[in-house]
């Protein structure tokens, strides 16, 4: 068994907890079934938000909504750069998996630019 990573994005509306918990369920759900995650097959997750996103830590929508209360997990700052996207989340889930799994990454809403 080896890990992968699963990348994820999707933007914000609001800078709110009800907005950012949203976001976060919607985008995890997708992630996990598009990739069929089982919670017990994820090593971690590492969420990231742009400096304008500070109400609330996506983990927490992981851990009390969606039941991952034994993933590790860490919410950061994403590099400020000019120009970048705006009010974006971003996470990455790394799976404990089998050498032929293929991640499919998501993009939602604004994010889905991110990657062709």
């Amino acid at each position: 068994m080896i890990t992968k990573g699963i990348r994820g994005a999707i933007t914000v509306d609001e800078n709110s907890s009800e907005a950012i918990g949203s976001a976060t369920i919607r985008l995890l759900k997708e992630m996990v079934a598009r990739n069929n995650i089982e919670i017990e097959s994820i090593s971690h997750a590492i969420f990231s938000l742009t400096r304008d996103l500070n109400a609330d830590f996506p983990a927490k929508y992981a851990r009390i909504n969606l039941k991952w209360t034994d993933v590790p997990m860490m919410c950061f700052n994403e590099l400020d750069v000019p120009n970048s996207l705006k009010k974006c989340l971003r996470v990455l889930i790394v799976v404990n998996c089998g050498e032929s799994f293929v991640p499919e990454f998501v993009y939602l809403e604004g994010a889905n630019g991110l990657r062709k």
